[in-house]
């Protein structure tokens, strides 16, 4: 199984469910077996870049560092490929840490795929297909702006067990935090960039993990200067069975995808307005329908349907049989059912099709199977064939950690909170916000994506309790994709021109 993104708790599977299923394998490292311990490795080669007529000559650093235990034990491997400008004064140009989630998933997605120098193509929204791809230089990096450091989670992609270390000690959210903040001391240690600027961008879990480990880094004395969500999700707790936030936080995403499809009886002229009006009765008229529940009037009952069903472009008796609470997996496969096509998940613009047209859910992911073989082959030639990593590991494109993830969570430096069951990172984020008024939060959502839905997201940031002089530091920016915003060329183009205005907010 590949985990490109979110997966959620046991508990709430039927609300946001696993992505599609794939042949199976062992979590690597299992037991207590001892492991050789390796030396700190890299391989470092010369590459040249032009991004808007500019020639940028970096360093690409390809290797593994290893992470130590409270005994000061190693008991981890971590390996990163980071892309270093050349000749930069490294006391103002900033580093930023990019990682995808899963969680257990490497890092190549955001690698081959977003703003490193390098960028596999694909057919996106169509399947790409079988080899020969191609890669190539990425007009739309980052690295104009910052230093890239890509890091692959614990027994992720090179990523390996040394010492004592077991996988127990990597496969939850607090030792995934503990393992990401040693790594990142290490590495501005070991690179002397304490002084530099200093960034989070992380994908799906990735957010999860990035608002734990900014709080958590924090109280290790390293501030970060900004955070960068891709595709959020912050808090697990509202997913389980019965929450209706669940249903209202889809219901806008829901409508951009009818109206991608052109499902909507009326097309709006603006996409914008259009979705602010379904914010508004997602969060009004729906969410108060949901409340009432059983004693809702057969009137009021029938309006809401009438409404819900002009604003997904699925049949007033379907919503009605759904008793208002339209399923993501079951939108997926009723959009199209008249054409015979099923919806992508993490991103709807992909579809396919299905073993036949009466089943109520999609017997797989368009999105996932679409794209896997080509960033798969792509990160393993690119590493060895362009930065001259050559290994007799396998590198693995997930570590099947999600099977025996610990889901609970203390936060970082928050006082009044007790362990969690399930994880509720905005917290977190919130604290170290209070903490650094100066901290800034990029969130870039895509339009078409059934795993995180953008309303959610913002309701998830709208509950941290922020003061209202910071509530600002906080940027919202939306694009015409999926979970995955760069497998969009054009969304991709946008996103890389926000950040650019990001990152120029800050000193440099």
């Amino acid at each position: 199984m590949l985990f490109m993104g979110c997966i959620v708790p046991s508990h709430a599977q039927e609300q946001r469910p696993n992505p599609q299923q794939k042949p199976t394998q062992t979590t690597p490292g299992a037991g207590n077996a001892n492991h050789a311990i390796p030396a700190e490795r890299s391989v470092v080669t010369k590459h040249e870049l032009t991004l808007n007529g500019k020639t940028l000559r970096y360093t690409a650093t390809a290797g593994s560092l290893l992470i130590r235990n409270k005994k000061g034990e190693p008991y981890g491997s971590m390996f990163y490929v980071a892309y270093t400008l050349d000749g930069a004064n490294s006391d103002t140009r900033p580093v930023t840490f990019l990682y995808n989630g899963g969680p257990g998933s490497a890092s190549l997605w955001l690698h081959m795929g977003s703003v490193g120098p390098v960028r596999v193509i694909t057919d996106s929204p169509q399947a790409t297909g079988g080899a020969p791809y191609k890669i190539v230089p990425n007009q739309y990096s980052l690295l104009n702006k910052t230093d890239l450091v890509f890091i692959d989670a614990p027994l992720t992609g090179y990523s390996r067990l040394v010492g004592k270390g077991t996988a127990k000690d990597f496969d939850g959210v607090d030792q995934d935090l503990k393992a990401f903040t040693r790594f990142i001391v290490r590495y501005i240690t070991l690179n002397q960039r304490w002084n530099s600027p200093k960034f989070l961008m992380g994908e799906s879990y990735g957010t999860t993990r990035s608002a734990g480990l900014v709080a958590m880094l924090q109280s290790h004395g390293v501030s970060m200067n900004g955070v960068i969500l891709l595709s959020s999700i912050l808090n697990y707790n509202d997913l389980a069975p019965g929450q209706d936030v669940d249903y209202i936080g889809y219901l806008p995403s829901y409508a951009a995808i009818a109206d991608y499809y052109n499902k909507l009886k009326n097309k709006p002229a603006d996409l914008t307005t259009f979705l602010q009006q379904v914010r508004d009765f997602a969060a009004g008229p729906y969410a108060e329908a949901l409340w009432e529940g059983d004693r809702i009037s057969p009137a009021k009952f029938d309006a809401i349907a009438q409404k819900v069903a002009d604003y997904t472009g699925l049949s007033v008796q379907y919503v009605k049989n759904s008793n208002l609470r339209i399923n993501p997996t079951r939108f997926r496969k009723e959009l199209l059912r008249g054409q015979g096509e099923i919806l992508g998940r993490y991103d709807a613009r992909f579809e396919g099709t299905d073993v036949d047209n009466a089943g109520a859910t999609p017997g797989y992911d368009p999105s996932d199977s679409g794209i896997t073989g080509v960033f798969v082959a792509a990160v393993n030639n690119y590493l060895e064939k362009d930065l001259k990593y050559t290994t007799t590991e396998t590198y693995r494109a997930d570590s099947g950690g999600i099977r025996n993830w610990d889901w609970s969570h203390h936060p970082s430096g928050q006082r009044g909170f007790w362990n969690q069951r399930w994880p509720d990172v905005a917290v977190d984020l919130a604290a170290a916000m209070r903490k650094d008024p100066k901290l800034k939060v990029f969130s870039a959502n895509g339009l078409y994506d059934l795993a995180t839905p953008f309303f959610k997201t913002e309701y998830d940031i709208s509950q941290m309790m922020l003061a209202p002089s910071l509530v600002h530091n906080v940027q919202f920016h939306y694009y015409p994709s999926g979970h995955m915003i760069y497998l969009n060329v054009q969304a991709l183009k946008e996103l890389t021109h926000d950040l650019d205005a990001f990152y120029a907010g800050f000193s440099q």
